[in-house]
């Protein structure tokens, strides 16, 4: 029995979240090449046109393994792959997760994607879930990353020195951040208000 369903759907008003599937290879592919993300972000996850495949073969194998469940990120009004994103480092017996391997098109950021993508995940993971605490890390280097997670509502919980080296070979800090089951409701609240901006 796994935590939690690795066909697990989840729809918001902007976005769609459906399991990942070697079937989003192509719509993945055209998606990171919008804004070169792969070549440019080099501090990020992002992977490059050259290893999608690779990249979604890997999260598939750790979804096969109980340890992540990854999705694609479709978008409502037109079916248009923005990205993926996953929940992982899954600890069922506190509960707790960490949400992260997150990467949206260049095209669709800003637009309430990412908020209505964390509204679902973050509402899953603690109503659903019953999640006492569901945790963000990204990279020292990534400042953008940085400052969205903090308007999200989640907290610094610290930073983990020399952590991860970039594919680059650069090694950096990693920078983990927290969110409370008793913070949600707050949190809950501005991330509605950010995608209900986004409606038209």
């Amino acid at each position: 029995m796994t935590w939690i369903d690795p066909d697990l759907t989840l729809t918001g008003r902007l976005v769609r979240l459906e399991p990942l599937s070697a079937g989003h290879l192509d719509g993945l592919v055209e998606a990171v090449r919008d804004g070169d993300l792969g070549e440019r972000l080099w501090w990020t996850s992002t992977p490059s046109p050259e290893r999608m495949a690779e990249d979604i073969a890997s999260k598939l194998a750790a979804r096969d393994a109980a340890t992540m469940v990854p999705f694609a990120c479709i978008r409502r009004r037109d079916g248009q792959p923005l990205g993926v994103t996953t929940y992982y480092d899954l600890t069922p017996d506190v509960p707790r997760l960490e949400i992260g391997y997150t990467w949206t098109r260049a095209s669709a950021q800003g637009t309430g994607a990412n908020a209505d993508s964390k509204l679902l995940l973050i509402g899953h993971a603690m109503e659903q879930l019953g999640c006492q605490r569901v945790g963000l890390r990204t990279k020292w280097t990534n400042q953008q990353s940085r400052a969205a997670i903090e308007r999200l509502g989640f907290r610094l919980d610290g930073v983990l020195r020399a952590y991860a080296r970039h594919a680059n070979g650069v090694l950096d800090d990693a920078v983990c951040y927290s969110l409370l089951a008793h913070e949600w409701p707050a949190a809950k609240l501005r991330l509605q208000d950010r995608v209900a901006r986004h409606l038209g």
